[in-house]
């Protein structure tokens, strides 16, 4: 059964659309990320015009971090203050990522934006979380106990200017580098469609050394925000958010997810981080086939913006 998009422009099945939310929802649930980076790929592959895809993507985002944030904010396992300053960082680079976003889309050069940026996101960050989960993989079956590091040694841009306490999650460090982090995750947000839990999580625990407990709420924090304002900026300035599409995608992906977070307790962390790499690594060789294959249809047509 079909049902017609008025922003996209297109008919989708409407099993197909609950069907990818779904299973993305499961992914989400099972690992703990937004989803993001799948489900627009995901779209994209099935027709939906990439600038639809991650304008409503951001919106889904949106609706499905409300629940887990304010869980994570009853639990008081979120640092508000770090949350903040992630939150400001990630707010500027949404705004730059729009502004770049509306760039391309001028230049007709969006959909080879995102492709090359997928690409060069998940195939980079997928190979690193397989490298690290096979050799973490390896030191479990010999039995190897992984070194403890120096207690007080931390790393060189802890000591840069604007150092903040944040007790919360028990570190001492400069802003300048969680801005750096932030701005960047919330520009990329913007321009690919991803809430970057994918991202922001693995680099607040390996790089600043937050404790996994309030790592995840912050994250949520943050990215709840960031995806709001790249939602909406999305909406008045482009006008590319598909309410129909954005709403069979929540309802798919709540579905999903309940039993993503179920399959999630059953699997060792070993096996976690390796089954998300290679779910990271698939996406990001589709895309790079994508790109190298020779298409079906060498010419298509259709309707380019002329501003004088």
């Amino acid at each position: 059964m079909d049902i017609y998009l008025p922003i996209a422009d297109m008919p989708v099945s409407i099993f197909l659309v609950l069907g990818l939310s779904a299973a993305v929802g499961f992914i989400s649930g099972m690992f703990g990320v937004g989803g993001g980076f799948l489900l627009t790929p995901l779209l994209i592959f099935i027709g939906v015009p990439a600038a639809i895809a991650v304008a409503t993507v951001s919106a889904q985002i949106t609706a499905s971090s409300v629940t887990g944030a304010l869980a994570y904010w009853r639990r008081r396992a979120l640092d508000v203050k770090l949350g903040t300053i992630l939150l400001a960082g990630g707010l500027i680079g949404t705004v730059l990522g729009v502004w770049f976003f509306n760039a391309m889309r001028r230049l007709g050069q969006l959909e080879l934006v995102i492709m090359l940026s997928y690409i060069v996101l998940l195939g980079g960050v997928g190979s690193l979380m397989l490298v690290e989960s096979l050799r973490a993989l390896w030191s479990t079956r010999k039995g190897a106990v992984p070194p403890r590091k120096a207690r007080g040694a931390h790393p060189w841009y802890f000591g840069l200017p604007f150092r903040v306490r944040f007790h919360r999650s028990q570190i001492y460090c400069s802003v300048i580098p969680l801005a750096a982090l932030s701005i960047t995750i919330g520009f990329l947000g913007a321009v690919l469609g991803i809430g970057g839990g994918f991202l922001i999580v693995p680099a607040l625990i390996y790089l600043f050394r937050v404790p996994t407990a309030v790592v995840v709420g912050t994250s949520l924090y943050q990215i709840l925000f960031t995806m709001i304002a790249a939602t909406m900026l999305h909406a008045v300035t482009n006008y590319a958010v598909d309410v129909v599409l954005s709403f069979l995608l929540v309802l798919g992906g709540v579905f999903g997810a309940q039993f993503g977070a179920r399959a999630g307790r059953n699997l060792r962390g070993e096996q976690f981080r390796l089954l998300l790499a290679l779910i990271v690594l698939a996406v990001g060789v589709r895309f790079l086939v994508e790109a190298v294959v020779r298409p079906v249809e060498l010419y298509s047509i259709g309707a380019v913006e002329v501003r004088q």
